[in-house]
């Protein structure tokens, strides 16, 4: 049910709907963006209007209950983290969505931060570390010194618009592109045929993870008058690499950046 299916939420978060970013996603979502209050971008859903707040509490509520059910006692309190990046307005709104689930939001951390300390390295000796967060929908890097068990961000860099969505959508412009060079169908154009090509697209980049190629099949993706089309394609690791090299590269910059911020470098 492509239009009722929402995703990459979080990069709708205190976005005004005229922004670049919303624009972008528009471009690449089955399901609709219109305008909210304070032009602020929300979905539409069997024509009604929903905040990326109140999808987001929807998520955090299936969280809350599924922690409740794992633990057996009622939670009320929560720290949710964000990535490094984000703004205040979209901080505020990651609060709100919180409070909308029933939460207290005690407090709002650093996703690099919280990444550390679940790896345990406020245990350890002090010493600098690098957090590289390329998450789904945006990328960090954060430079943090650690010193008696305290974390102290000596820098932050990144993108909240390059993460793996982008690395995703890259191979369903290609599949896309490939069907209407031989079919004359713009696949983009039908929302079922595009939730089918994401989920292909996702398949795809895992198997490429481990695999030098892989088959993507996707048998009646649409049709026409002579009846109904199929897409078959082989996709190798090579060419998703080339795919995505500037993707790759967007990362390096903000890496450069944070270190020299920090004022250390990679050797350190």
């Amino acid at each position: 049910n492509p239009q009722r299916t929402i995703y990459s939420i979080k990069r709708l978060m205190g976005q005004e709907l005229k922004s670049a970013e919303v624009k972008h996603t528009k471009e690449m979502v089955s399901y609709e963006i219109v305008k909210g209050n304070q032009n602020l971008a929300c979905v539409k859903v069997d024509g009604k209007n929903y905040t990326p707040q109140e999808i987001s509490a929807s998520i955090l509520q299936k969280m809350k209950q599924t922690v409740e059910e794992y633990l057996g006692e009622t939670i009320e309190e929560a720290v949710i983290t964000v990535p490094a990046y984000f703004s205040d307005a979209q901080r505020q709104a990651t609060k709100d969505a919180g409070k909308i689930a029933g939460l207290e939001v005690l407090r709002i951390i650093n996703e690099p931060t919280a990444a550390a300390m679940a790896y345990g390295l406020d245990k350890k000796h002090d010493e600098k570390i690098a957090v590289f967060d390329l998450g789904g929908g945006t990328f960090d890097i954060s430079i943090l010194e650690i010193g008696e068990g305290v974390f102290d961000v000596k820098a932050t860099n990144g993108d909240t618009f390059l993460g793996g969505d982008d690395f995703d959508n890259r191979l369903i412009t290609f599949f896309a592109d490939e069907f209407k060079k031989d079919s004359g169908i713009d696949l983009r154009e039908d929302k079922m045929a595009l939730q089918r090509l994401k989920e292909a697209a996702e398949k795809a980049k895992h198997e490429l993870s481990s695999s030098s190629e892989t088959d993507v099949n996707l048998p009646f993706i649409t049709a026409d008058s002579s009846g109904p089309k199929h897409f078959n394609i082989k996709i190798t690791r090579a060419k998703f690499e080339s795919l995505v090299d500037d993707l790759v590269k967007r990362c390096v910059e903000p890496c450069r950046k944070a270190l020299k911020d920090a004022g250390c470098t990679s050797k350190d």
